[in-house]
């Protein structure tokens, strides 16, 4: 495992890559062990500060999303879908996925991402459009949704 850290106006982030350069997680906070930097893990720390910075409305990155049980990866999958300065509420994840009375294993799923921001869990909303949990805590979560909401990212 590789790891990179950076500042960010959320707090301290840090990004693992495998051995591959496939991304395998974006955490909030300090990184669990010393590690040395990658390539991979310094070009997703540097596209994470683009997108901080409003330069990047998406992600570029090959991931690794081999932790966790086939429905939750399958619903790891599905929030790559949501567009950025999008929302979607738990329901309508459930359902995109084929599984309409799933909401509450949606929600679950959904807090146990590894890889934030990049696999954007914080757009998922409750039915009533209000914000719900979110791992990173509720803070984040509203920042990085209003980060969405107002950033103009530059064209290239």
């Amino acid at each position: 495992m590789n790891i990179s850290t950076l500042a960010s106006p959320v707090g301290p982030i840090w990004v693992a890559t495998d051995a591959d350069g496939n991304l395998t997680a974006v955490r909030f906070g300090e990184p669990p062990v010393p590690v040395p930097a990658s390539v991979a893990s310094d070009t997703a720390a540097r596209q994470l500060r683009e997108y901080f910075a409003g330069k990047r409305t998406d992600f570029d990155l090959p991931l690794a999303q081999t932790a966790g049980t086939p429905f939750q990866r399958m619903v790891w999958a599905a929030l790559t879908g949501i567009g950025f300065g999008e929302t979607w509420s738990y329901g309508r994840l459930a359902a995109h996925i084929g599984q309409p009375t799933a909401s509450r294993a949606v929600g679950l799923a959904n807090s146990r991402n590894p890889i934030a921001i990049v696999v954007p869990c914080h757009r998922v909303i409750g039915a009533s459009g209000a914000l719900t949990g979110y791992a990173g805590g509720m803070e984040r979560k509203r920042w990085l949704l209003d980060h969405e909401r107002t950033e103009q990212p530059a064209l290239a």
